[in-house]
């Protein structure tokens, strides 16, 4: 459920721009004047020349991750770029990555003091924040913790192993009714629309034991917003690299500062109504965490992470349709090994390697997440003999490691087999681990484990019960539109229910 800021400048007025000018021409003189000097035994960040005020943002273009991926080629796993004023490092190269995230772990487990940040959950995001002292340690543990205690209670009903499984099957379940009355009433689904809906009713049980109806009002302005925010970070905010803009009328940071306002509207509401009337046998995330409202506003803005388990699932919908052959082999796979009268469990799991190869290569394959949020050095540090400076922005490129050619045969094909030992019985697990989708170290995604679960019971419910089509006279489109998370091309499908022989 990591998210990640796009690293790229949006349009900014002749105002901004000719002020602007001034002020980074004359901080480009002094600072080229004041040039770091390098520690004896280390070397100079490679990368190429920035321009004034802009720096290298042209050289990004619209596919940031392809662009960084082609520099990388030339300038190795490690190098430096310039946005706006501010310089950025990049890192490519899963063993580069690795030593640097896990290995020297310390020296790049901050967090970029970008102007934008400060909006985001009254600058208490868990995610985001900017603290240096440490501060986003204990909140991580302690909603970590919470995390881990919810994800072990007990269900309702004995035959799920625990309430987060009940409570995703359950959803999977509404999920299905819910699709088949759609292609009844309409003829057609739109995948992300409605899987959302039940990404977002999963989490929302899981904090405030509360779920909704898929036409609910209250839950797609929420949704909704989530999708603006998406939107809007995606434009680029030019303040978070050109400081001087923060003093300037700003019509996509007020677009951005309103969503997050509202957001946190939203979930304040929810919270009070939950505190209000909640059983206090009956435990949520929320109450696992502590009844202030104080406290807990720093912990509820990874609820938004529910768009990266949604991005998961309509991409793996998509695929299923793109590749009729793979949908049919999953759907046996479910028939042989769970059978089909009942929905598949956690348990079921380890006996299910080719759907658990299928997930690792929707994720490899679509890159939805082709950066980490920015990390920053948290002191002077090297990496492969370069020396980078403290409070230096530092860029993940997740989308060049999933599409590394020397890690993986024929990256641009999408192939679960890879995933797969030689006899296909189970999943090779050193290969799953080379996938970089929820980042790693000490910044890595706390909601990673309850998230691949969502994806693996969402989607063994759907395969088992639901064929998935393309629309007459049209195929899937696969060309990612980049944004906060990339997604498929908004599309319509179809969804038939499969004969009980079938089933």
């Amino acid at each position: 459920m990591v998210l990640m800021v796009v690293p790229f400048i949006g349009s900014v007025s002749v105002s901004e721009s000719l002020l602007a000018l001034a002020t980074v021409c004359l901080a480009y003189l002094i600072l080229k004047f004041f040039r770091t000097k390098i520690p004896e035994g280390l070397r100079r960040l490679p990368g190429p020349k920035p321009l004034p005020i802009i720096g290298n943002v042209l050289e990004l273009g619209s596919k940031p991750y392809q662009s960084l991926t082609a520099m990388s080629k030339r300038y190795g796993d490690v190098f430096q770029i310039q946005i706006g004023t501010r310089p950025v490092v990049v890192l490519c190269g899963s063993e580069t990555v690795r030593h640097a995230l896990i290995k020297q772990g310390d020296d790049f487990s901050g967090r970029p003091d970008l102007y934008s940040f400060q909006f985001i959950n009254e600058g208490k995001s868990l995610a985001f924040s900017t603290d240096q002292a440490g501060v986003w340690r204990v909140r991580r543990k302690l909603a970590y913790s919470a995390l881990r205690t919810f994800a072990t209670l007990k269900g309702k009903t004995p035959e799920y192993s625990c309430f987060l499984e009940e409570h995703i099957c359950k959803e999977g379940e509404y999920l299905v009714t819910q699709l088949n009355n759609v292609m009844k009433a309409d003829g057609s689904f739109d995948p992300f629309r409605q899987i959302v809906v039940s990404v977002a009713n999963v989490i929302c049980g899981m904090c405030f034991g509360k779920r909704y109806d898929h036409n609910d009002q209250e839950l797609l302005n929420f949704v909704n917003a989530s999708d603006e925010f998406g939107q809007v970070v995606g434009s680029g905010n030019p303040a978070d690299f050109i400081p001087i803009l923060q003093y300037l009328p700003s019509p996509t940071m007020k677009a951005f500062i309103n969503i997050n306002a509202r957001f946190m509207m939203f979930v304040k509401k929810l919270v009070n109504e939950h505190y209000a009337t909640y059983d206090k046998v009956q435990k949520t995330f929320v109450t696992s965490l502590t009844p202030s409202l104080t406290t807990m506003r720093r912990f509820l803005y990874f609820l938004v992470g529910f768009d990266t388990i949604s991005t998961a699932l309509s991409w793996s919908v998509v695929y299923l349709v793109a590749y009729p052959e793979i949908q049919e082999r999953l759907h046996q796979e479910l028939k042989d090994k769970v059978g089909l009268g009942r929905t598949p469990r956690l348990s079921d799991k380890p006996n299910l390697p080719y759907l658990e190869a299928f997930i690792l290569e929707v994720f490899r394959h679509s890159s939805f997440l082709p950066f980490t949020i920015p990390h920053c050095t948290t002191k002077d540090t090297s990496l492969n003999g370069y020396f980078i400076p403290k409070d230096t922005c530092i860029f993940i490129n997740q989308w060049q490691i999933n599409h590394d050619p020397e890690l993986w045969k024929d990256p641009s094909s999408f192939n679960p087999d890879r995933f797969l030992s030689a006899d296909g019985t189970e999943v090779n697990k050193a290969e799953g681990e080379k996938v970089m989708i929820f980042g790693m170290g000490k910044r890595r995604c706390i909601g990673e484990v309850i998230g691949r679960s969502e994806v693996y019971l969402f989607l063994a419910i759907i395969i088992q019960k639901l064929r998935f089509h393309a629309m007459p006279g049209e195929s899937p489109d696969l060309t990612p539109e980049y944004g906060l998370t990339m997604k498929h091309k908004r599309c319509h499908l179809r969804a038939t229910m499969r004969a009980r022989t079938e089933q």
